[in-house]
């Protein structure tokens, strides 16, 4: 009997091991199974303002490609989402908008609360040395707008605005430009470019600084708005002029989204921005 009871005891312990073993092998599968499906899916959440047309916009719907915004009733649109939705789709990713002020890109993105930042950011020097940056998405130079009928629509140089009173973005390279003029009235920086049309539709300011898909933008929006390029313009580095997509430091996703981006041709890069400036909101 006791043999019995042994030989029982050990076929049934045998059988609870195996058992054990076979939970534990499927445990680890379904680990490693999650763990191949986020890295190939997932989702790859951008940070902007969504109010810099027509880089970005606030809309109400999905039109012309808009992509909701996350935790928000509301849709983004304009080049940056259509760029994202690219650069997204060749990650196998989710593509998530999450909208913020500027100066809460980079914060947010330093602690992981967005994947990257595709908001028009310049890659300037100092930024870089806080985040990364990708190859340029979009190259542009600086324009002043200003409103129709006024003195300085015949301006050649950027010194024809001494007296003016000019200001640009808070925390941007638009902003630190208008040094340059000499006799300028520099006024306090604004939050958006939206609060510029107003206060320059109201006579504040003579004109704000901006690249040129903002001055063809605003200009299409107000017809009471019109630009100034120059033939002796502002001095600046092309990276203030030109717009990348900005990363954490050592993010590993660095030179796939640059392979993403060098298969988008000039000519496509061109085509949507034409398209975003003529699909923008006209109330922004």
């Amino acid at each position: 009997m006791k043999r019995k009871w042994l030989l029982f005891m050990l076929t049934a312990m045998t059988a609870i091991l195996l058992a054990a073993c076979g939970a534990g092998d499927k445990s680890e599968d379904k680990a490693s199974g999650d763990a191949a499906k986020e890295e190939a899916g997932g989702e790859f959440r951008i940070g902007m303002e969504a109010g810099y047309p027509p880089f970005n916009w606030t809309q109400q719907d999905d039109a012309n490609g808009a992509v909701k915004i996350a935790d928000n009733a509301e849709y983004a649109g304009g080049y940056d989402v259509q760029m994202a939705k690219k650069i997204a789709e060749g990650l196998g990713k989710e593509l998530v908008i999450v909208k913020m002020e500027w100066d809460g890109l980079v914060p947010a993105l330093q602690s992981k609360k967005i994947d990257a930042i595709v908001a028009g950011m310049s890659p300037t020097e100092e930024r870089k040395q806080t985040i990364d940056f990708t190859e340029n998405y979009y190259t542009s130079d600086f324009v002043m707008v200003i409103k129709k009928g006024s003195k300085y629509e015949d301006a050649k140089s950027i010194q024809d605005f001494s007296g003016a009173k000019v200001t640009s973005q808070l925390n941007t390279s638009n902003y630190n430009v208008i040094d340059q003029i000499k006799g300028v009235e520099k006024q306090t920086a604004m939050e958006n470019f939206s609060a510029m049309r107003v206060a320059l539709e109201a006579g504040k300011i003579d004109g704000y600084v901006a690249e040129r898909p903002e001055g063809i933008s605003a200009a299409a929006a107000n017809d009471k708005f019109t630009f100034v390029s120059f033939e002796e313009g502002f001095d600046t580095d092309i990276s203030n002029t030109s717009i990348a997509v900005g990363l954490r430091k050592g993010d590993a996703s660095l030179d796939k989204i640059n392979e993403i981006l060098k298969g988008i041709s000039e000519d496509d890069r061109q085509k949507i921005m034409e398209e975003a400036i003529l699909q923008q909101p006209a109330a922004q």
